[in-house]
């Protein structure tokens, strides 16, 4: 009798200690990403009528089995490169067909949208486009299956412990203001429509604070002024020294964000992940970092310009890796691994798992 009495004390402890343990998640820690065609993994190539895809070669040819894959460049992203040497695992685009429960928990998702921007009005010339707002609207709903899945009181945590990236910004300024065919090219000027940018990203980072956003990094812009696009649009060739002046204005107040949203909101670590000197310098000094050309796309329709995306009758560079520019708009691979490392130095975060040059 006392011996059924003492297993039957050990099993009801067991009961109770696994008990206790199993309402705690123990959850793998992902990120989650909103952002443009700098972030974009695959969303718009399931937008049927946008634009803004990324669904054609030469997309994708240094990436993985070489085919497009929605990114917008010929590898990786920043926010690929950046999650790599944080640990993270690389979360799938959300309108991703294979997306479930599962995926989302071991990887997180990416919202990213080619011409997403933090104005809902931005790029609607694309047509299809996921502004920042919508973005935040698809995570809500994300959030809300989770819950159904996992249980409130563990989803609650799993997003809590997650990584947040928000990386917008320049189509705000590329394909909004800077355009006369957008009504805020001729409401604002560049003062006033930086302020009214920030103060959106203001309600809505507090808003994503609101819904379990506690660690969160916002990449601040890179010299938009030399992008090819826009120094094909100047009779010299050189770099719009008045559109990288709306960046570097929008990037000081997005800095003063981040420190005022981490010291009034509870719990909350918004860091700004700033890479414009590096990025500037890269296009200044180009062979100092291994490159041969800073000013010209290494996809384009030979002398034909600007063709804004890569297609499949445009002809490639001799040399990827020597590029700065992928097309009109984005990095190539290799210049988005010297900006990713950039802001992982600046911010401090750890890069004991980079995978180098893996594209896979």
């Amino acid at each position: 009798m006392a011996k059924r009495s003492k297993k039957l004390a050990i099993t009801l402890a067991f009961l109770v200690i696994f008990g206790l343990a199993n309402k705690q998640c123990h959850c793998d820690v992902v990120q989650f990403i909103f952002g443009d065609s700098l972030s974009d993994v695959g969303n718009n190539n399931y937008l049927t009528k946008s634009l803004a895809r990324a669904a054609t070669p030469w997309y994708g040819i240094d990436f993985d089995n070489g085919m497009p894959n929605g990114r917008f460049c010929n590898g990786r992203t920043v926010a690929d490169i950046v999650g790599d040497q944080m640990g993270l695992p690389r979360p799938p685009a959300f309108l991703d067909p294979s997306l479930d429960e599962n995926l989302i928990f071991q990887s997180g998702v990416n919202f990213a949208s080619g011409g997403g921007g933090i104005l809902n009005e931005t790029s609607s010339l694309f047509i299809q486009r996921f502004s920042l707002y919508k973005q935040i609207e698809l995570f809500m709903g994300i959030q809300q299956f989770m819950r159904m899945k996992m249980g409130t009181e563990k989803a609650n945590q799993f997003f809590a412990e997650a990584y947040y990236v928000v990386a917008m910004g320049s189509n705000d300024f590329i394909n909004n203001y800077l355009l006369p065919v957008y009504a805020d090219s001729w409401s604002y000027n560049g003062d006033t429509f930086i302020q009214y940018l920030i103060s959106t990203l203001q309600d809505q980072l507090k808003m994503m604070h609101s819904l379990g956003a506690r660690k969160l990094t916002f990449f601040g812009l890179g010299p938009m002024g030399c992008i090819p696009l826009q120094r094909w649009l100047t009779s010299s060739g050189s770099c719009q020294q008045s559109t990288n002046k709306l960046a570097k204005t929008f990037n000081q107040q997005a800095v003063n964000l981040m420190k005022d949203l981490s010291s009034s909101l509870p719990n909350a670590t918004f860091r700004f992940g700033d890479a414009y000197d590096a990025f500037q310098d890269l296009i200044n000094r180009p062979t100092v970092h291994g490159f041969n050309n800073s000013h010209a796309p290494c996809c384009s329709l030979g002398k034909i310009r600007p063709t804004l995306t890569c297609t499949p009758l445009s002809t490639l560079c001799k040399d990827r890796s020597q590029y700065v520019f992928w097309d009109e708009y984005h990095p190539t691979d290799k210049a988005n691994e010297l900006i990713a490392n950039e802001i992982v130095k600046k911010l401090g975060l750890s890069n004991s798992t980079t995978n180098g040059t893996t594209n896979s």
